[in-house]
C-alpha cells in the first residue's frame, strides 16, 4: 500500500484553491460600485479688499509724506471697523519720478493695502469711508469662505449617504443586501451654483470722488457640489 507524504497532499489542496479576488470581493459576493454627489449651501464669512492711496508732490519726500499720512488715517479707521492688524497686509509701496506727461517732474507715492473684513455687510460703509478719507484706488470686495473644508463636510456626508441609498436600492431589487464597505473614492468638487456668491460685490475705482453713499454688499450663499464612488460587496439575503 502507497501512502503519500501528508506535505504532498497539503501542497496538492493549495493548489486547487482558486486565488482571491484582488478588488477584495469573496466568492459569494458581488461588487456594486455607485457615484453619488451632495451639495452644501453656506453664506460667505469674509470680505477681501485692497484700498491705495496715489499722491502727487513736488519732491519724493513730499509725496511720500503726504501718502503716509493718509495711509495712516486708512489705517486707523479700518481697526475701529473691529479689523484686528493680522487682518491688514501690505501689498505695494511705490515712490517715483514722474518723467512724461502734464505731471512730469512730479513724484508719485502708492500704497495699496490689501484687507480681511470679518463683517461682511458693512464692507460697504468701511470701502466708503475709506475713499472720505483719501483712498483713490480699490479693488473689491470679493466675498469668500474663509473655512472652505468645513463648508463643504455636511456635502460630503450627503455624498456618502446617497451612494448607500442607491447601493440599498440596487441590491433590494437583486435580492441582494449589503454586506460591507470595500472602498471610498473622493471625485472632488465643484464650486459655484445657480447664485455665484463667491464675489457676490465687485468694484474698481482709481482716483475718482468718493462715492455719496455706501456700495450694497449682498452676503449670498456660495453653492459646494462634491462626488464619490463607493465600492460595496453585496451578498445574497439570509
Amino acid at each position: 500500500m502507497r501512502i503519500l507524504p501528508v506535505i504532498s497532499l497539503a501542497a496538492l489542496a493549495a493548489c486547487s484553491q482558486a486565488p482571491g479576488d484582488p478588488r477584495g470581493v469573496d466568492r459569494d459576493e458581488t461588487l456594486l460600485t455607485v457615484s453619488a454627489t451632495g451639495q452644501s449651501e453656506t453664506a460667505p464669512d469674509e470680505a477681501r479688499f485692497s484700498l491705495g492711496v496715489e499722491i502727487l508732490a513736488g519732491s519724493a519726500r513730499e509725496a511720500s509724506r503726504l501718502n503716509a499720512e493718509k495711509m495712516a488715517e486708512v489705517t486707523a479707521m479700518l481697526k475701529d471697523f473691529g479689523i484686528e492688524e493680522d487682518m491688514l497686509r501690505t501689498q505695494t509701496i511705490q515712490l517715483g519720478r514722474i518723467d512724461y506727461g502734464k505731471d512730469r517732474g512730479k513724484y508719485r507715492a502708492f500704497n495699496i493695502l490689501e484687507v480681511r473684513m470679518k463683517d461682511v455687510e458693512r464692507a460697504g460703509e468701511a470701502i466708503t469711508r475709506a475713499t472720505e478719507l483719501g483712498a483713490n484706488a480699490i479693488d473689491g470686495p470679493q466675498l469668500v469662505i474663509s473655512d472652505r473644508e468645513a463648508a463643504t463636510k455636511s456635502a460630503y456626508a450627503e455624498a456618502y449617504q446617497n451612494a448607500r441609498i442607491r447601493a440599498d436600492a440596487y441590491a433590494e431589487a437583486a435580492g441582494l443586501k449589503v454586506d460591507r464597505i470595500l472602498t471610498i473614492r473622493d471625485n472632488g468638487q465643484q464650486q459655484g451654483g445657480p447664485w455665484p456668491m463667491d464675489a457676490v460685490a465687485e468694484m474698481a475705482v482709481a482716483t475718482a470722488p468718493p462715492p455719496v453713499n455706501a456700495p450694497p454688499v449682498q452676503r449670498g450663499l456660495n453653492r459646494d457640489t462634491v462626488s464619490v464612488s463607493v465600492a460595496f460587496a453585496l451578498k445574497p439575503v439570509d
